[in-house]
């Protein structure tokens, strides 16, 4: 059983984890864990985007909220390391480029957990801006790089992140990078 965990915590999220969780529900040897950060915390910011996609219940839901950058990511990883200790999943999803994201990316690479990043390379070439922060660092500490276009792919490999390497055995040093397209 392969035991993957998704974090998500803003509505960009929710909506690029309804394909993933619609093909996982396809492989019986994979469950899905699905932690809700609490990003977008009120109910038409998350949950009705929960009933209209039919996303399954987050399997923990943790009521972050709002606050300032530091304090709201903060509060993340702490709460996020916990669920992954106890969980203790084979790879974690990440989506985008929000706090939730890099949130994520950072306790689970600080555990030793392999990171995919879901929307990797992508680029504002805009480092005041917050999402590009998390985006650039996101991308940076996660193992698996699914890309979105060949832009993106472009745009890691000019920041000394390249194609896929071929080894049998996963390495979380190594990077995997894919073009998947858009979810």
């Amino acid at each position: 059983m392969i035991k993957i965990l998704s974090i998500v915590g803003a509505r960009p999220q929710f909506i690029k984890e309804f394909p993933i969780n619609r093909q996982i529900e396809n492989f019986p040897l994979i469950k899905e864990i699905l932690v809700h950060t609490g990003q977008h915390y009120d109910y038409e910011m998350s949950k009705i985007f929960f009933e209209e996609l039919e996303l399954p219940e987050p399997d923990y839901h943790l009521g972050i909220g709002s606050g300032e950058q530091g304090e709201q990511t903060g509060k993340m990883i702490i709460e996020i390391e916990k669920v992954l200790k106890k969980e203790r999943p084979d790879i974690v999803f990440v989506y985008g480029d929000t706090n939730s994201t890099i949130a994520g990316a950072l306790a689970s690479v600080k555990l030793k957990i392999p990171v995919a990043h879901i929307e990797a390379g992508l680029r504002s070439f805009r480092m005041d801006m917050p999402e590009e922060v998390n985006r650039v660092l996101t991308y940076h500490i996660s193992t698996f790089l699914f890309c979105p276009t060949k832009t993106a792919v472009e745009n890691l490999k000019r920041e000394g992140i390249s194609k896929n390497s071929r080894k049998k055995i996963l390495d979380i040093n190594e990077k995997y990078v894919y073009l998947v397209g858009d979810v």
